[in-house]
């Protein structure tokens, strides 16, 4: 019996489908939206083409340099994504499969104590059955790798090998996907982005479920300083790794606060600067041709003023908000805005 050695590899990337496989007629919307998005995210990593067939997002490098590990590392955080592994193609001939597995998986045969092999045949016109390739397979490898036992159900090391359509792939475990839906499936919001721990949250489910994010941050400085504005973009910065490009939009809102605090009632500070900041936000959705608004609120929400209002009458409020120029401040924020456009980057 010969030693085997490991030889230099071109690795690739396979990628699960999650619920873009329930779709139905829809799948190729679905699909095509994923795809988009992966070659988006590939780019700082190098050239790489992407192809789905069979409910599988084929990742190939088309380049030596390519950034393999960088590019299999973005790919955990692509919605719509179930699992993902890296992988070694190889043509549909038996013998080649089990060559190849003791090639690409050389160090960690050598290392585990246990193995068994899990086959899948999507090409039905291939020769053998699952089961069969299985067993020929785990038979080449246990006679190659003397320190290998078989053990079908609770092995150290699991080889798979999956038959499809265009070649054979072999791979180890997979690791989870971010799973959900492909960000801008699902329509686009506008996300209210604060420096807390709760909006970032509600913006990474709701991307989560395919939208497409429109982050607003309302800065009113010097009452909030630039660093607590830095700390809303780096925020936003961290969510590109989810939600792909973001394009925050920082709304002066100090003349709108001061004018408050000058004109309305300190009961109703909070409630008229929540509606303020709703207003404005309603505007930019409807510029962006958004379905909604992510606020990030929680029931319990904390308000400054000493006894705020918490459960107002409509007509007090509007009563409370009427020396306000409402119309002319909402212009005059929206006029000021200030555009940051954030793109994903190597981790």
């Amino acid at each position: 019996m010969t030693t085997q050695q490991a030889p230099d590899t071109l690795d690739m990337i396979l990628l699960k489908e999650g619920e873009v496989v329930l779709k139905g007629l829809n799948k190729h919307v679905f699909e095509q939206r994923l795809t988009g998005n992966i070659r988006r995210r590939l780019k700082p990593y190098g050239k790489f083409t992407v192809t789905a067939r069979q409910s599988i997002v084929y990742v190939e490098p088309q380049e030596p340099d390519c950034d393999i590990d960088g590019a299999f590392e973005s790919m955990k955080k692509v919605f719509g994504i179930m699992t993902l592994t890296r992988a070694m193609a190889c043509p549909k001939d038996p013998a080649l499969i089990a060559e190849r597995a003791k090639e690409y998986l050389y160090d960690q045969l050598s290392q585990a104590k246990t193995f068994k092999v899990e086959s899948r045949r999507g090409d039905k016109g291939f020769p053998m059955t699952s089961v069969e390739l299985s067993q020929y397979v785990g038979g080449e490898l246990d006679d190659a790798f003397p320190n290998l036992t078989a053990d079908m159900h609770h092995p150290e090391l699991t080889v798979h090998l999956e038959v499809r359509d265009r070649a054979a792939y072999i791979h180890g475990a997979p690791v989870q996907g971010a799973g959900g839906l492909p960000v801008g499936s699902s329509g686009s919001a506008v996300s209210m982005l604060s420096g807390g721990i709760d909006s970032p949250v509600s913006t990474y489910m709701m991307a989560k479920r395919g939208m497409h994010i429109i982050p607003v941050h309302f800065f009113s400085f010097p009452y909030t300083s630039e660093l607590a504005k830095e700390k809303v973009l780096d925020l936003a910065k961290i969510l590109t790794g989810w939600c792909g490009r973001l394009t925050v939009e920082i709304v002066p809102f100090t003349h709108i606060q001061e004018e408050i605090r000058a004109k309305c009632p300190e009961d109703y500070f909070t409630i008229i600067m929540r509606r303020m900041m709703m207003r404005i936000s309603n505007a930019i959705a409807v510029d962006n041709h958004c379905g909604a608004l992510i606020t990030g609120e929680s029931l319990g929400q904390v308000f400054t003023p000493r006894h705020p209002c918490t459960h107002p009458r409509l007509d007090k409020v509007l009563e409370a908000e009427a020396p306000l120029d409402v119309d002319t401040l909402v212009a005059e924020a929206l006029a000021g805005r200030e555009q940051v456009k954030l793109v994903p980057g190597k981790e």
